[in-house]
């Protein structure tokens, strides 16, 4: 209700706002922030954003999700699986092998050279989902979905036509997997979280990177690199989960319209990631980073020397990660 007042600057602006208040759309009645490490224009950024879009659509505009890429928040990487399990965000986007720390469970699809292409990392998902979601109960969040990276290349400033010709090169890697992969290989390791690679490169701290087309888009690698490898080392999935508490606290119809929209989306994700790999490599590659060519010889000597790693993941996993395994090989008759 309106109060007539004597000033009428001051009845005027009362008016307006009231207008105002008649005509614009009404405030969600839920505002996530959703925090990402990746920089915008990425395709996981832009799939976060597809997202949220249709959950608004979905929620009828009562639950809203904002994007917040590039590490805007200050949350790392690694300590995503944390900061949305302990509510400092009601839903957060993470690499799953980046949370190994917490999970070794969550970095088995990173063994190398088990997964060949994105055909068979589908079927390995269909066994390592279940153990992505009950890793994400325990850390008081639910998955809402899961979408890999494109194939994985080694950059490099010199050209490699050989294991041996990698030989004390310092590479970037993310995860304890790729750390002891590399060093195997004969490289020399410096794992860092993503927001720290261009930086790096730029100091001449590191001289290589293993990472995907889209993110050596995102570095400009071309500013500091002159080979990419496709060797399809090892795969990557990030997940976006939401806080349990946060989830608990929509309404069920809510929550159904959330969950129908992540199952919908999901494969949608998968094509884009498919899709991702070919453009972001012809970017790099009209920008002056070669694709170079793996022989059969360098490849072999790249499997041989981490073979063993599989088998001792496998000793410290335990069970679970041996029935995961079991069951994706079965799978695709090998």
């Amino acid at each position: 209700m309106l109060h007539v007042v004597k000033r009428t600057g001051v009845r005027v602006a009362s008016v307006a706002l009231l207008s105002l208040s008649l005509i614009a759309p009404a405030a969600a009645e839920t505002e996530w922030d959703l925090p990402l490490a990746w920089p915008d224009g990425n395709f996981h950024v832009e799939n976060a954003r597809t997202f949220a879009k249709v959950v608004g659509q979905v929620t009828g505009g009562d639950v809203s999700i904002n994007i917040h890429p590039g590490g805007s928040l200050g949350f790392k990487g690694p300590e995503m699986l944390n900061a949305v399990g302990d509510g400092l965000v009601p839903i957060g986007e993470m690499l799953l092998n980046q949370q190994v720390g917490e999970r070794k469970i969550l970095g088995l699809e990173t063994q190398p050279y088990i997964i060949e292409d994105l055909d068979q990392l589908a079927v390995f998902h269909r066994h390592f989902r279940p153990a992505i979601e009950r890793v994400a109960a325990e850390y008081n969040q639910k998955v809402l979905y899961v979408v890999p990276w494109p194939r994985q290349y080694v950059y490099t400033k010199v050209e490699a036509k050989a294991v041996a010709d990698l030989a004390g090169i310092k590479i970037r890697t993310y995860n304890d997997t790729t750390t002891e992969m590399f060093n195997r290989i004969g490289m020399t390791s410096v794992q860092l979280p993503w927001g720290e690679v261009v930086p790096s490169l730029a100091a001449g701290t590191i001289d290589a990177v293993t990472t995907s087309a889209s993110s050596g888009v995102d570095g400009k690698f071309w500013e500091f690199l002159a080979y990419m490898y496709p060797t399809s080392h090892v795969w990557s999935s990030n997940m976006v989960s939401v806080n349990l508490d946060a989830w608990s606290a929509l309404t069920n119809d809510q929550r159904d319209a959330i969950e129908a929209a992540a199952r919908m989306l999901e494969p949608v994700f998968w094509q884009v990631s498919k899709a991702e790999d070919a453009a972001k490599s012809k970017v790099l590659n009209e920008r002056g980073v070669a694709m170079g060519h793996v022989p059969a010889a360098m490849l072999a000597g790249m499997q041989a020397a981490t073979e063993p790693m599989l088998a001792e993941a496998l000793a410290e996993l335990g069970d679970e990660g041996q029935a995961i395994i079991d069951g994706f090989l079965a799978d695709i008759g090998r």
